[in-house]
């Protein structure tokens, strides 16, 4: 199958907002856990880091599905390859 320029956009596309958000995945995941000594001023009553490893990292990763598949959907619709389902 030959691709089309709109399906070399739309992939490349898909590419850059997934490497973003595998960014943010790993900020959240090895960052907080890296500077948790210099991430100890309180937040919500609790250490940063711990609430971060607790309770912020679950939150974030949440975002983080959530949005990608917001992202898609309206990436989808753009560029006409949408399934129909809404």
């Amino acid at each position: 199958m030959q691709r089309t320029d709109n399906h070399r956009r739309y992939w490349r596309k898909n590419l850059v907002v997934t490497a973003l958000l595998l960014l943010v995945w790993f900020a959240t995941t090895f960052g907080v856990s890296y500077f948790a000594r210099a991430l100890s001023f309180s937040f919500f009553g609790w250490s940063f880091s711990f609430w971060m490893g607790a309770q912020g990292a679950l939150l974030v990763y949440c975002l983080i599905v959530g949005f990608y598949a917001w992202y898609m959907n309206r990436l989808d619709i753009a560029h006409d390859v949408a399934d129909g389902v809404d």
